[in-house]
């Protein structure tokens, strides 16, 4: 598990992050939401060794990242930016077999476990008809089935996802948010997620994470949290939240 102890962030003297304290626990989504700028994205850098904490402590099964090497801690945390770098002239199934690097180095020849891996996250992800094409070629929901397989190639206990939904329509981000939300419940994976769509995430997600100008604001089940008040004081307008008509979760809607 992750445990998150006061850690901080800052630049130049400025806090981007405040004494943040929770625990991420393995078999569950949690969701991190708040307006740009709260602190979401550079609390997921931190967990992913992209950043260094200012104070406090991250540790992971009980032991600071600090103490973890690179790759020792690639083959059990997960990270994709929001960014993510061209795959040009990679195929679906050659861009998942980077997700083994942290195994054998990036020269290291592949071995039979190596290819039943590939094969494995490839099946997992239901990306078998992706996998001879030319990932540019794909669409945006085909491209980020194919990245979350390549996370899932290095047999990974957690997986951190910076914005996976950036800039796919809403039927894409239903089919990635439903993939991760399965992947999570058959292979008890951990996942931290950024999200913007409040409605998203009380749909997908176990627990929610509301930061607010670099601070933890409210955290709890997505009933706890989808409450007019909480809502309004998380985004900072008016909201008001009400049963979906299938009666399964409520949704929230800007007054």
């Amino acid at each position: 598990m992750f445990e998150i102890k006061d850690a901080t962030f800052e630049v130049n003297g400025k806090p981007i992050l405040n004494p943040i304290e929770h625990t991420f626990h393995e078999g569950k989504v949690y969701g991190l939401i708040g307006h740009n700028g709260s602190g979401k994205s550079t609390l997921i850098k931190l967990m992913a060794q992209q950043q260094p904490v200012a104070r406090g402590a991250i540790h992971f099964d009980q032991r600071p990242l600090s103490d973890w090497g690179h790759r020792e801690f690639a083959r059990q945390v997960a990270y994709l930016p929001q960014h993510l770098p061209s795959p040009e002239s990679l195929t679906g199934r050659e861009l998942v077999g980077f997700g083994r690097y942290p195994w054998h180095g990036l020269l290291g020849r592949h071995t039979q476990a190596d290819e039943e891996a590939v094969e494995r996250a490839i099946a997992l992800t239901h990306t078998e008809a992706f996998a001879d094409r030319l990932v540019d070629t794909l669409s945006g929901g085909e491209r980020q089935r194919v990245w979350l397989a390549m996370l899932l190639a290095q047999g990974r206990r957690f997986l951190l996802l910076e914005e996976p939904l950036a800039a796919l329509d809403i039927a894409h981000q239903i089919e990635v948010l439903a993939l991760i939300r399965k992947l999570c419940d058959e292979l008890d994976l951990g996942v931290v997620i950024v999200l913007h769509d409040i409605n998203m995430a009380s749909r997908y997600c176990d627990e929610l994470m509301a930061l607010h100008s670099g601070r933890l604001l409210a955290h709890g089940s997505p009933h706890e949290l989808m409450r007019d008040s909480t809502l309004e004081a998380i985004y900072g307008l008016p909201m008001q939240v009400i049963r979906h008509p299938n009666g399964e979760h409520n949704i929230a809607v800007a007054q």
